[in-house]
């Protein structure tokens, strides 16, 4: 179990990351490589990930290089995500690059004292072999990261308008419990009980910063070294809800695409992410919206060059009865 112990100073220092980290995400992504668990749901990226590696020539790399380095449901070096990457993938490879030798070296022992690294990889305090990775990393995130990062930034952006309900409802405790299944608020800790080792983090007074990730599956992940600022990278995808007699009555009212744009909706959703719920493309989603809109079901509203749509009451109202009916 991971347990993170707040204060009301930590509390109070507690935030969302603003976009997708590069780092975390290339990290996640290499996770998904490595088990078929949650593959339906990455199914329109699984398909096109291999191929494009393959036509950069990356194939190589990623098994001798990446592969080792981040194995799933494991420890891996912290230096691999540093908390500059929550401005981007170069400040995230600068840091990686900036990274004292001493403290790679600790590091790649503890990742030894699990699983073999390769000789090449022990190398890595040195500032050649880093440098070969760190233009491994920038080449993987260009090949397939970087193609969905529209999908990732709208992700995100919706999951900081769902968490900013939470919040507006029961302030940063209603943010943390807000998290998902995989998480549990219990003042005045936050506790993952699936996480594989037993840790606990005191954060005394730095807060945490929470990291909604595309590539995370189900399981959150933090840095093993609680020395280090305190973050937590947690899935954005979760199970499909079950189909129930009342969902069956709202997609007969209003089409099962346009029913799920509009529990999308309930969520806040841009329009593409509207679309990748309901398996639709983005202009067809945008007809759906417009006439959710015009029936006074949702709202619109531009933030930067998205638009995000929410439930009006009557939206609500509507979605909730269904539920109920389905329910009963």
């Amino acid at each position: 179990m991971l347990r993170f112990h707040f204060s009301a100073e930590d509390l109070a220092r507690t935030r969302v990351a603003p976009a997708p980290h590069a780092l975390w995400e290339i990290a996640a992504s290499l996770h998904r490589f490595q088990t078929p668990a949650g593959r339906w749901a990455y199914a329109h990226w699984y398909r096109t990930a291999r191929e494009r590696l393959r036509e950069a020539g990356l194939e190589s790399a990623v098994r001798q290089f990446l592969l080792p380095l981040y194995p799933r449901a494991s420890y891996w070096p912290d230096f691999l995500t540093p908390l500059e990457g929550a401005a981007g993938l170069e400040a995230g490879l600068k840091a990686i690059l900036a990274t004292p030798p001493a403290r790679v070296a600790a590091e790649l022992a503890a990742l030894a004292r699990i699983r073999r690294v390769p000789p090449h990889l022990a190398r890595l305090p040195e500032k050649e072999p880093r440098t070969e990775l760190v233009s491994v990393l920038r080449a993987y995130h260009r090949a397939v990261i970087e193609p969905h990062e529209e999908w990732m930034h709208e992700g995100v952006h919706t999951e900081r308008v769902r968490l900013a309900r939470h919040s507006l409802d029961g302030g940063t405790e209603g943010l943390l419990g807000g998290l998902g299944p995989a998480v549990r608020w219990q003042h005045p800790r936050l506790e993952i009980g699936t996480y594989p080792t037993e840790h606990d983090i005191r954060l005394q007074g730095r807060g945490l910063l929470l990291i909604p990730s595309y590539f995370c599956w189900k399981g959150p992940v933090s840095l093993a070294d609680p020395a280090l600022p305190p973050v937590l990278a947690y899935s954005l995808h979760h199970e499909p809800p079950r189909p129930t007699a009342g969902s069956a009555s709202l997609e007969i009212l209003l089409g099962r695409a346009r029913a799920r744009v509009l529990r999308a909706a309930a969520a806040g959703a841009t329009t593409t992410e509207a679309a990748h719920r309901a398996g639709v493309t983005p202009a067809t989603a945008t007809h759906h919206t417009t006439a959710l809109r015009d029936a006074g079901l949702i709202t619109s509203h531009r933030h930067g060059n998205s638009v995000i749509h929410t439930l009006t009451l009557l939206g609500a109202t509507m979605l909730s009865r269904n539920v109920r009916e389905g329910d009963g």
